[in-house]
């Protein structure tokens, strides 16, 4: 039987938390990074669900591929058009086609994933109209087939399909908090109701130096609900007290010099120049999108830490380790963390080997600091427990996947 091997060491560096510089990022649900991550994420949901309905298993896919080429857009206060639209190409390989005793099955591909686009682009945006202003592609071949009889085999355990690993960490430090929190509350639906101009591409920067804090948001303004400069700017000051708010909350308790809020800093309003958006998007004229370039599976970008550069997007939920390790490392931290009670961090690095059972890595690295004394030994056995408890239910982690239930960027 393959046995997975468990090394827990304690490691020596101060805390990010007590760390004199630190960075954070979000890129929020209308960046074009994080469109085109959904997109691909919608993607592999849809044939996953196709193939279940119809054959019986998830079978081969890898849709982590993905490129939004951002449109062309015309923009003034009071109003807007899109002159070009959003063009969303997801591409990677995929079961197209199945040999069935009744003979061969074409798997209609374009249409399954062009319909949960739209509808992903519907349920999220309140000026951004798929059927206008975004033109969806796919580019689709089979898998080799040695990746085909790895995915598609009938073991009760899946199988890895590939030598890769993912990455985990607990706790959130107060920057990292921060810079989620602001996100999702600016693009909550009550702060939309309240002030229904700021746009759903909502990107947060995270600064703490010391114990300052200085935040920066930038938020695309949605041109025909902002009448003139004066407008603008008093939704400006909205989203401004909002993250003020958020990182004044989650520092209530901590010891902090400042904190500075700023959105929109590139505006030169002597100049005629703002952040206005007729959709909500910089996609429509400011940016494109590659999947894999946003945020890790805790819905961060965090410079301070170890990360995985895997793509989850898109990834097969059944068997692709770059996405089943990373959730299961921060589910992994985070419940060591909690129960242990011991620790200032801890951080979990799971390894896969191609063609191994996927709750077998063939390496669990458990890693953690801890600035008081602790019995050590008592806390390795209690942390590999934990990670074995967990992995037994590595299985299960398709389905959460598949119903949305686990954030994946």
């Amino acid at each position: 039987m393959q046995k997975s091997s468990i090394v827990v060491e304690r490691i020596s560096r101060l805390p990010v938390k007590y760390q004199h510089v630190e960075l954070v990022e979000r890129k929020g649900l209308g960046h074009p990074d994080y469109i085109i991550d959904s997109a691909c994420e919608a993607a592999s949901i849809c044939l996953s669900r196709y193939y279940l309905e119809n054959f019986g298993q998830i079978l081969h896919h890898n849709l982590d591929k993905g490129l939004l080429v951002g449109g062309r857009s015309k923009v003034w206060f009071g109003g807007g058009v899109i002159e070009e639209p959003i063009h969303i190409i997801i591409a990677g390989r995929a079961t197209i086609e199945v040999s069935t005793p009744s003979g061969k099955v074409k798997v209609p591909y374009q249409e399954l994933i062009e319909g949960e686009v739209k509808n992903f682009i519907r349920e999220n945006f309140r000026f951004l109209d798929p059927e206008e202003h975004v033109v969806i592609d796919t580019k689709m071949r089979m898998g080799s087939l040695d990746l085909r009889s790895i995915v598609n085999s009938s073991d009760a355990v899946p199988r890895a399909n590939d030598t890769s690993y993912g990455v985990g960490y607990a706790p959130l430090s107060p920057l990292e908090k921060i810079v989620h929190e602001i996100e999702r509350s600016i693009n909550s639906r009550s702060f939309k109701g309240r002030v229904p101009e700021s746009g759903e591409d909502c990107k947060v920067m995270g600064l703490r130096v010391g114990k300052a804090y200085t935040i920066t948001i930038a938020d695309s303004i949605i041109a025909p609900l902002t009448p003139d400069l004066d407008h603008y700017f008093s939704v400006k000051d909205e989203i401004k007290e909002e993250g003020f708010k958020v990182a004044e909350r989650i520092l209530a308790g901590e010891e902090y010099e400042k904190i500075e809020v700023q959105v929109n800093v590139a505006d030169r309003p002597e100049e005629g120049i703002v952040y206005l958006t007729v959709t909500g998007t910089s996609a429509e004229s400011g940016d494109d999108g590659n999947t894999g370039r946003g945020n890790r599976v805790n819905g961060l970008i965090t410079p301070n830490r170890q990360m995985s550069l895997e793509a989850t997007a898109g990834k097969n939920a059944r068997a692709h380790v770059g996405k089943l390790y990373n959730v299961m490392a921060r589910q992994i931290a985070e419940r060591i963390y909690r129960e242990s009670g011991k620790v200032d961090e801890v951080y979990i690095r799971l390894l896969s080997q191609i063609g191994r059972p996927i709750d077998k890595p063939l390496v669990i690295s458990i890693q953690y600091i801890a600035t008081d004394n602790i019995d050590e030994k008592a806390f390795a056995y209690e942390a590999a427990e934990i990670a074995k408890d967990e992995l037994r239910k590595l299985i299960g982690v398709e389905k959460l996947i598949l119903e949305r239930k686990v954030t994946l960027f």
